[in-house]
């Protein structure tokens, strides 16, 4: 018989698999526990629009992700730290800083654990740094930092 679990089944499948088994197992553990149904023509049909679905989700969210990284591509972040006597800059910049000027100064909204940057940016300069927007798509963001006159 076959049935489409509606749940995590043990040696039988996941959740939303379309499996063969036999019929008393379904309808003496399956079917009583509602860890599945039976796949007739409309449970078929449902299974097939809700993969639809989120075959169409996935697809909408990585196109609105690439548009996201190429806006990223353009924008440029300038910080300003203040510097001792030395030269050496007061503070560091940081992820979360970043996130919060990109949605301040240029409208973007943006994850701050979604920028790769294993240690906090401690000296002047010019920086780009990677952007995970999504599965397989990431941008690049150029970030300035100066020194605060």
């Amino acid at each position: 018989m076959k049935v489409i679990l509606l749940q995590d089944v043990k040696s039988q499948g996941k959740k939303g698999d379309l499996i063969n088994v036999s019929d008393g197992y379904a309808r003496n553990f399956l079917f009583p526990q509602k860890l599945a149904i039976e796949a007739n023509a409309q449970a078929l049909n449902e299974m097939k629009n809700r993969e639809a679905a989120k075959q169409h989700k996935i697809e909408t969210e990585t196109a609105a992700a690439q548009m996201l990284a190429e806006k990223l591509e353009t924008v440029v972040v300038t910080l300003e730290l203040t510097s001792g006597a030395d030269g050496k800059p007061y503070g560091s910049v940081t992820s979360k800083e970043i996130a919060e000027y990109l949605e301040k100064n240029k409208g973007i909204t943006l994850d701050k654990r979604k920028i790769d940057l294993e240690k906090p940016i401690r000296t002047f300069g010019s920086y780009s740094l990677d952007v995970r927007l999504y599965s397989g798509v990431t941008g690049t963001i150029h970030v300035i930092v100066t020194e605060k006159k």
